[in-house]
């Protein structure tokens, strides 16, 4: 009952805090026949878990670090939430955890024909850097294949979980899926060298993984791949499909075609990072974004939408301030709160989350309390009041960068007036950027 109620809640908090939760291939996530080990990159900590819970139908089992359980009653209320500990190696021995008795919790799990969740890089950072898998993975499914005379059919399924910026209020969630992977075909093996069947499975983990994840060697590659898609990828450039896959399927690309240059071409590079080094340092003097790069002017339509849009902001400016008024002192606090609780930029989204399913309804209950008092509201008044505290919420944080855009609009028209020549030779400098990295005869 308690798996479920939150289940609930932090489902609707992940998808009030984030603007896109996109799944590919869910339906492989659908427990059939036989048992499942879920394994994931971990990237965003406590959320990674979250995510993989909300979009799966089936109660689902993890692993998680022993020191989470650092007392009676979180040992209690966790394992009311199927977490199972395990001490992990460097990090001591919490007490009342056995990893001997965690391990086999694992292997009945499976057996029950259950799902279990599994972090196989072992600890969590902010990077597409995929670490080092432990092999820990593989030798729970192989002997649990091993321990029920290889009848149970235990599957692997790899999921990639792609967060645009994973700490930022109303980014975006990719979710693929890989296809399941039948561990028997390692069984043999595995009952004559345990070691090496585990090592093979743990490689063919990685490879699937690296299927469904925008991978990078180093933080530094990373780096330059989001700034890469950053400046070639923009709102206005003539695309019919936009959203998250868009987005990871362009980084993909991106980084396919920086491991080729690496290898046929790795004088490249540098010229790459040189110039997109030259069109950072430009577009931050002349305080406009990557967008307008790709923006086609027309005074006449431009100065339209412009008027439109002031109008539309005078409009709306009171269901704004109505939004501000009733959410600033919650998002200000959390804002505030959060870094209070922990310094780690992998925690602020899950906190940034349970903060919020507490505050958000006590300011919004004493908010009503206050309308009950002060204007004697009831009932349908009451109601419409309650809903209009959110909804308003988000749009005024909407709104606010709406009103972000018109200033640079502003900006980039008193740019074509008097900089005009100096916009057209960064439209060069992205063209010729652009070719560095996809046009092999250059």
């Amino acid at each position: 009952m308690l798996y479920r109620l939150l289940k609930f809640f932090i489902g609707v908090g992940i998808r009030l805090y984030y603007n896109e939760v996109k799944v590919k291939n869910k339906q492989r996530l659908a427990q059939g026949e036989g048992p499942v080990i879920i394994v994931a990159n971990h990237p965003n900590t406590l959320m990674d878990a979250w995510v993989i819970g909300m979009i799966c139908k089936q109660p689902i089992h993890y692993m998680a670090k022993a020191t989470l359980f650092d007392s009676k009653l979180k040992l209690r209320l966790l394992r009311s939430l199927n977490l199972i500990p395990i001490n992990r190696q460097g990090e001591g021995i919490t007490k009342g955890v056995d990893n001997m008795d965690s391990l086999t919790e694992c292997y009945e799990v499976l057996a029950a024909g259950k799902t279990l969740v599994i972090f196989p890089e072992g600890t969590s950072y902010k990077e597409r850097v995929l670490r080092k898998l432990k092999t820990g993975t593989a030798r729970i499914a192989l002997e649990t294949e091993q321990r029920n005379g290889g009848e149970l059919g235990v599957k692997i399924v790899a999921v990639g979980l792609n967060y645009s910026q994973q700490e930022k209020f109303r980014s975006n969630i990719l979710i693929d899926v890989d296809e399941p992977h039948d561990v028997r075909q390692y069984l043999e093996e595995y009952k004559k060298d345990k070691h090496e069947a585990s090592m093979r499975l743990t490689r063919e983990i990685r490879k699937r993984l690296e299927r469904v994840l925008v991978t990078a060697e180093s933080q530094d590659e990373e780096l330059l791949i989001e700034k890469i898609y950053k400046v070639l990828n923009t709102r206005y450039q003539e695309k019919k499909i936009r959203g998250v896959s868009k987005e990871v399927a362009d980084m993909k690309e991106i980084t396919r075609r920086l491991d080729e240059i690496k290898i046929l071409q790795p004088w490249r590079l540098e010229e790459i990072k040189n110039k997109l080094k030259s069109i950072d340092w430009k577009l931050e003097k002349m305080h406009i974004r990557t967008d307008f790069l790709d923006r086609k002017f027309r005074s006449v339509p431009f100065l339209k939408q412009v008027l439109i849009s002031m109008l539309f902001v005078l409009i709306a400016m009171p269901v704004a301030l109505f939004g501000v008024l009733h959410n600033i002192f919650q998002y200000l606090f959390a804002d505030w709160l959060v870094p209070k609780i922990s310094k780690d930029i992998e925690y602020y989204a899950p906190l940034a989350i349970l903060v919020g399913t507490i505050l958000y309804p006590v300011t919004y209950t004493l908010w009503g309390l206050l309308a009950y008092l002060l204007f004697d509201l009831r009932s349908f008044g009451m109601v419409i009041y309650i809903l209009l505290l959110p909804t308003t919420g988000l749009f005024a944080y909407w709104f606010i960068r709406y009103l972000k855009n018109i200033s640079y609009s502003w900006q980039y028209m008193l740019l074509l007036v008097d900089r005009k020549s100096t916009l057209h030779a960064l439209r060069e400098e992205k063209k010729h950027l652009h070719a560095l990295l996809y046009d092999d005869s250059i």
